[in-house]
């Protein structure tokens, strides 16, 4: 467990604009993870970036401070500049050993999270974690690790009252966008068909909006969410030629730079001048702070949600306990397994240890005396000595597994 790491950016200590600046492209995301991999000498990293979080999950026995989370940044190559750089050092935490297990399954549980109670942080991690695995940054200990963390959150979200009546920051935005009455033909621009924008898509479809254009970098995304929602598809590219007009754009992409600038803000207004409603959840924002500046916006982003998570989180407050009670007996329940694990990678040799040795005893040792025995003698010597190999590969792990436990109690 000494060697689990983890180095969190989040919502708690940092300013989500702050924030942005460490959300990493996904088309150089693994080369990225990987060139750290190699250079920090880590043995298994996976990267988690969320609208109110960017996080690194490490496994390595390399001191992780202040010192090394800088370097590891500036190795990153994401542009931080000197001076975000002090500000993002001075929000970060880092946990180790098993009160990185413990963040890790808090998070997943949502205790972490702006919105306690909501649901989508868990699929978010697992996707996170499943990217880097499948691209071979991960092994067998965050496997285990990931293994309690998706356990540990279902047990939560079954025997806890934590997401009833469950809201999330999707939900929240749609609550704002609901207070501007806006009549059910009016005209959504969606820029991203990601995970976000597909669930308030889910709300706008449900309350019987019907005028969507879908605007995304991948054209084949950008048709399905149009499909579902009886709307308009074009690429990311097209948006500065869209003319059509809008009275809201809710945008989310995983974009570094704004993709709302003035310039494509003016050109999408197409010569209206009325106050426009953008619902931004991205993080960084997608739309420049320019357009605020120069236009009516009624703006709704993740940071203006705040006070209402602030009291979703009161409201919860009693459940917080039984989720801790959870996450305390799963975080206990994996370091047997841990141990357990141990016992099987330091023993694993063990049967082809006696395959050696019964080789060589048949084949050389006893060579001439087992040549010399009759076919029915040696068929009892083969049955005999079968045997006797199981249970030599058998007895050592039980022993050695009671053991284990026998020292637990």
């Amino acid at each position: 467990m000494k060697y689990l790491k983890v180095i969190a950016f989040t919502h708690k200590q940092i300013e989500l604009k702050d924030l942005g600046r460490l959300v990493i492209c996904q088309e150089n995301l693994i080369d990225k993870l990987q060139e750290v991999k190699k250079e920090f000498l880590i043995s298994e990293i996976f990267y988690l970036g969320t609208c109110n979080r960017v996080e690194f999950v490490l496994v390595t026995d390399q001191v992780v401070d202040m010192a090394y989370t800088e370097r590891f940044l500036n190795a990153l190559n994401i542009g931080v500049c000197h001076h975000s750089m002090g500000t993002l050092l001075h929000g970060v935490t880092i946990y180790e050993d098993q009160e990185a297990l413990n963040h890790l399954l808090r998070t997943s549980c949502s205790l972490e999270s702006l919105i306690v109670g909501e649901k989508e942080i868990l699929p978010q991690l697992r996707k996170a974690y499943e990217q880097c695995r499948e691209a071979g940054l991960t092994g067998d200990f965050l496997r285990m690790a990931m293994n309690c963390v998706v356990k540990a959150a279902k047990e939560v979200y079954t025997n806890t009252n934590i997401s009833k009546n469950p809201i999330s920051v999707v939900s929240l935005a749609y609550r704002k966008l609901k207070d501007f009455n806006l009549c059910s033909n009016a005209r959504i621009l969606i820029i991203g068909a990601g995970e976000t924008n597909q669930n308030i898509s889910k709300y706008l479809q449900k309350h019987k909006f019907s005028n969507f254009a879908i605007f995304n970098r991948t054209i084949s995304k950008a048709q399905q969410l149009a499909k579902d929602l009886n709307g308009e598809a074009f690429t990311l590219d097209a948006l500065k030629d869209y003319n059509k007009g809008f009275d809201v754009i809710i945008t989310c992409t995983s974009a570094v730079d704004p993709i709302i600038t003035p310039e494509i803000y003016t050109s999408l207004l197409n010569g209206e001048t009325g106050k426009k409603t953008i619902v931004d959840l991205a993080v960084p924002n997608d739309t420049a702070p320019e357009v605020l500046e120069q236009f009516p916006v009624n703006f709704i982003e993740v940071h203006s949600l705040n006070e209402v998570a602030k009291r979703n989180l009161q409201e919860r407050y009693h459940e917080l306990v039984h989720a801790e009670a959870i996450i305390g007996e799963n975080i206990t329940e994996f370091l047997t397994m841990l141990k357990q694990r141990r016992i099987e990678l330091a023993m694993r040799q063990v049967p082809e240890k006696i395959k050696e040795i019964r080789n060589n005893a048949i084949n050389t040792v006893f060579f001439e005396e087992v040549q010399g025995m009759d076919e029915q003698s040696r068929e009892i010597l083969e049955k005999v000595i079968n045997y006797m190999e199981k249970k030599y590969i058998s007895v050592p792990m039980i022993m050695a597994k009671d053991i284990l436990i026998n020292s637990q109690q």
